[in-house]
């Protein structure tokens, strides 16, 4: 690889590390060519974008991003081999290795960068797997915000059928 492609592949990393909120780095090195042609296909079915690239190359991507974010703590999960993958649902990828690794070691999460938090190892999959995704919360927070408003509707509903029956009785009492 020549410095000017070395130089291309960093600016790429770099402007995804950048728009990306969620990623995680893998270990897939002992998988066969067709088990990993099998995750590759996985991960476009669920819309993650899966890069296999060399840790100097993803280091230099990192550390030429925003300083703010926190990268840094990642670099301790660049050796051996990685791959990277990028997606928009944070919990999404962590699924996908826990499914697809069934009872085997590889795939493996080296470490996951979810919204400056950073999750180191594989024993952190499910924390991962158990984060909600955007649509997920919105919805707890809508049913949430519901749940008070049925509550009062009904006591209502209920308090007027009683204070109707209340006022039949006084009636049929007074006649």
């Amino acid at each position: 690889m020549t410095r000017e492609e070395k130089t291309v592949v960093i600016s790429e990393l770099k402007e995804q590390f950048s728009n990306s909120p969620f990623f995680y780095f893998t270990d897939s090195s002992t998988l066969s060519v067709g088990e990993v042609n099998k995750l590759r296909r996985k991960c476009f079915e669920k819309g993650i974008e899966m890069k296999v690239v060399k840790n100097s190359l993803i280091k230099k991507a990192l550390e030429g991003s925003s300083a703010d974010k926190g990268y840094e703590a990642l670099f301790p999960a660049l050796k051996g081999h990685t791959a990277i993958m990028f997606t928009d649902v944070a919990n999404v990828p962590a699924k996908l290795i826990d499914e697809f690794r069934g009872d085997k070691e590889l795939p493996s999460i080296k470490a996951a960068y979810i919204d400056t938090a950073v999750y180191l190892g594989d024993s952190s999959i499910k924390e991962l797997k158990a984060l909600k995704s955007k649509d997920e919360l919105v919805g707890d927070i809508i049913m949430l915000l519901q749940s008070p408003a049925k509550n009062v509707i009904s006591a209502l509903k209920s308090g007027s059928s009683t204070i109707a029956g209340l006022l039949k009785t006084l009636e049929e009492r007074a006649a």
